[in-house]
């Protein structure tokens, strides 16, 4: 471990209990003698000095509250206090998440999950938030901010500007995820988001309409992608429409057959996707199959082989 890595170990940790009076020289001989006499790795290290100046101060765990940190620190495993802004809501694909989307600083943005165990009052698109005492999680490099009943949340009166990148993309990869709130859907009239028996988490009881519409994580080998497919994508790709869909619900008495359909039609296949990005969300607007190269080299083999 470098000097600079040190000292920001230590000031990240002086942060958490500068109110209950400790030192930084404190912090920094017990880390020292943890990191370079014993050898004890990094994250075993921060937690026993944790743990134990939070006994020697008689601090309840519930008391102690994190570092403020940007979202371009953040990670993995850590736990930590953001300042940020929901940029946007999606519709959850779990009955265990309470809201998910994104938030972000003037330094990056990053996806957020609310459990619903966590019982937290619910977060507004537009406004800006402290999320204390919130865990890193991180998934196929995809880094995300965790609510958990331990966390808390208030809204405060800042602006916090987030530089918006809206931009033109092309990228080919697998479709690797279809998410529960993709199919045949009813949303509301006034939102566009997904309706419960004729009601919007948002403005409640609603006029409906029917919607066929995908969202799906896209793998292109290095990076992943969350996309947007809307039903005229979809039925570029699989003749179906919403008159199919509907058509296609009303024989099973199901909406959930649909999904079941589009899962089995797409998923795992490679696409070339085109759209517009923003804020990791990809809006595509037009799709085609797509075979990797290795793939047509393999069945050309199997040709040669077979003659």
């Amino acid at each position: 471990m470098d000097e600079n890595r040190f000292q920001r170990m230590v000031e990240d940790i002086y942060e958490m209990f500068k109110s209950y009076g400790v030192t930084k020289k404190e912090i920094e001989t017990r880390l020292r003698l943890l990191l370079f006499e014993f050898k004890v790795p990094e994250e075993e290290a921060r937690r026993t000095i944790i743990n134990g100046l939070r006994k020697n101060y008689n601090i309840p765990r519930v008391d102690l509250k994190p570092a403020l940190a940007k979202i371009s620190e953040i990670e993995p495993n850590k736990w930590v206090s953001l300042k940020a802004k929901v940029i946007q809501l999606w519709e959850p694909n779990s009955p265990i998440i309470s809201q998910t989307g994104l938030i972000g600083d003037e330094t990056g943005i990053t996806r957020f999950v609310v459990w619903a165990k966590a019982n937290k009052t619910r977060l507004e698109e537009g406004k800006c938030y402290l999320f204390e005492k919130v865990v890193i999680d991180e998934f196929m490099g995809i880094k995300s901010v965790k609510v958990t009943s331990a966390s808390e949340i208030r809204e405060i009166d800042e602006q916090i500007e987030v530089k918006e990148e809206l931009r033109e993309l092309e990228v080919v990869g697998a479709l690797v995820s279809i998410q529960q709130n993709s199919g045949l859907l009813q949303v509301c009239k006034i939102c566009g988001r997904t309706v419960k028996a004729g009601t919007c988490m948002e403005h409640g009881k609603v006029e409906t309409t029917d919607v066929l519409r995908i969202r799906g994580v896209l793998d292109d080998g290095e990076k992943i992608y969350d996309l947007i497919l809307d039903e005229k994508v979809i039925s570029s790709l699989t003749g179906m429409g919403l008159k199919e869909a509907r058509k296609l619900a009303e024989e099973h008495l199901d909406r959930g057959v649909v999904l079941l359909e589009l899962k089995k039609r797409l998923l795992g296949k490679y696409l070339k996707v085109k759209g517009e990005i923003r804020f990791r969300m990809l809006t595509v607007t037009s799709a085609e199959f797509y075979r990797p190269k290795i793939l047509e080299e393999v069945e050309k083999a199997l040709k040669e082989v077979e003659a």
